[in-house]
This record gives C-alpha cells, structure tokens and sequence, in this order.
C-alpha cells in the first residue's frame, strides 16, 4: 500500500471514529468498536509517515488527500 493512500485512509478513519466514541459515550456504552477503529487509523498513520521518506508537514495534507483522491 502506497504511503499516501495509507494516511489518508487512516486520517478518513479516524474522523469517522470520533461521532462514534461520542455516541457511544453519550448511551453509557463503552466505545469498543470506535476504539479499535481508532487504533487502526493510528498504525495506518504511523506506518505512513515512517514510510515515506522525510515525513510529512501539516501544509502538505490537502495536497496528498487531493491526490489520493484524483488517483481513484
């Protein structure tokens, strides 16, 4: 898996996780799949920036979710 596509999967992840730990939080049940999904994102993340060499920057997100968008 490329490296961009990795962090961006990762990054759509994990925004999609936090309505759900806060739904789960709000029932009074225990966020477990939200929790799993959100370690997910996090090693698809950490595998991303330590896959790619010199990292990432901040100012250079919109431009990879842009281009993993456009390769789609």
């Amino acid at each position: 898996m490329d490296a961009d596509t990795a962090l961006v999967i990762g990054l759509a992840l994990a925004v999609l996780s936090i309505p759900a730990i806060v739904a789960a939080l709000s029932d009074g049940r225990t966020p477990r799949v939200a929790t799993v999904a959100i370690m997910i994102a996090g090693g698809l993340m950490v595998y991303a920036i330590n896959s790619k060499e010199g990292g990432y920057r901040i100012r250079d997100l919109p431009k990879v979710v842009y281009g993993v968008i456009g390769d789609l």
